[in-house]
């Protein structure tokens, strides 16, 4: 069924993006509270600013990740909503949470401070919970009963090293990412001092982030032969992304100009490289991941929703791109090019 294969790959599509927009988000809200008594380096005014207005619109990517979920997979949506009960309540309850406090930390100067603390830290947590989801899906957590009902085994899942691989990876990439982007928005910024912040943020996750891949690889050969051997028949692919991953390194280290002073680092090169990585990374996960959206009795072709159905649907997203892609465009280059903008929030 090629619609099903095409659904998949939008479903996918709304999930890597979510995840480099969230992580960079979620990040920099934990760079804001950590460097909260630290005015002079400018490093939390940078994260605010990144913060202030990307934040909005990094959240319309979960609505539409649901949303695909749903119309897409329909008989996977009662499976995955079943299992995901309990770390689906923690996440909602955990962005509420952040959401709240990230806009009266920006209103209350009073509360500031401890305001700024709640939201860092359950920006922190969040992807870590999220990234959760993957896992689950390995199928080795999931109880089945009598009369086909489902359950999440907590405990196995909590005492699964492979587990926690993926959660330690989740937040050091979000750190990583964040730490990435914030250097190029303060190297555009011209906030120098900012900018040496976070590039050695960035030096010294960067490693961190590739253990636990190493980790995560390791996890998944003894608890999920069938996944890792699947990744394993696109081992060039693999190769490709660690190549991305030194490249996007040795970025922040070539020497540069900025206002004729020489600065170390290529941020803007290091941001696109390791988004390349993790771009082909995910690739080689979710192709191996296939057919199973939910390994062994969920499959893409047994949850997909009716062809007509998928239709009308595929030709909605279609039209809403159109729509929309411009603007992220113009916010985007808004955002990190324009020359007044940036003045202006330095000021």
């Amino acid at each position: 069924m090629v619609d099903a294969y095409i659904a998949i790959t939008i479903l996918w599509g709304f999930v890597f993006i979510y995840a480099v927009m969230a992580t960079m988000d979620f990040g920099a809200g934990f760079w804001s509270m950590l460097y909260i008594n630290k005015n002079h380096t400018g490093a939390t005014n940078i994260a605010n600013r990144y913060l202030s207005p990307t934040w909005e619109v990094t959240n319309t990517f979960i609505v539409a990740l649901v949303v695909a979920v749903y119309s897409l997979f329909p008989r996977g949506a009662y499976t995955l909503g079943t299992v995901l009960l309990i770390p689906g309540s923690f996440i909602l309850v955990l962005l509420t949470l952040r959401s709240a406090f990230l806009v009266f930390s920006n209103i209350a100067e009073e509360y500031r401070k401890p305001l700024t603390y709640v939201s860092g830290i359950c920006g922190f947590l969040i992807p870590g919970l999220l990234i959760s989801v993957l896992p689950i899906t390995h199928g080795q957590y999931i109880d089945t009963f009598e009369g086909g009902r489902q359950s999440l085994n907590l405990a196995r899942l909590f005492t699964s090293p492979n587990e926690y691989a993926f959660f330690f990876f989740a937040i050091s990439s979000t750190l990583f990412l964040s730490s990435l982007l914030l250097a190029d928005y303060s190297k555009v910024s011209n906030e120098f001092h900012a900018y040496k912040i976070y590039r050695r943020d960035a030096l010294i996750l960067g490693p961190i982030t590739m253990v636990m891949t190493i980790a995560i690889m390791v996890t998944l050969k003894r608890e999920v032969p069938w996944l890792y051997n699947g990744m394993m028949e696109h081992l060039p692919l693999l190769i490709l992304s660690v190549g991305f991953f030194l490249t996007g390194g040795l970025a922040l280290f070539l020497p540069t100009r900025k206002n004729g002073a020489r600065v170390f680092g290529m941020p803007r090169i290091a941001v696109i490289a390791i988004t390349l990585q993790y771009l082909t990374a995910s690739y080689v996960y979710g192709r191996a991941h296939l057919p199973y959206l939910v390994y062994p009795d969920v499959t893409i072709h047994t949850a997909f929703t009716d062809p007509s159905s998928f239709r009308a649907v595929f030709a909605t997203y279609i039209v809403g791109f159109a729509i929309l892609f411009p603007g992220f465009v113009y916010f985007w280059s808004l955002f990190m090019h324009d020359k007044k903008y940036l003045r202006r929030n330095a000021e």
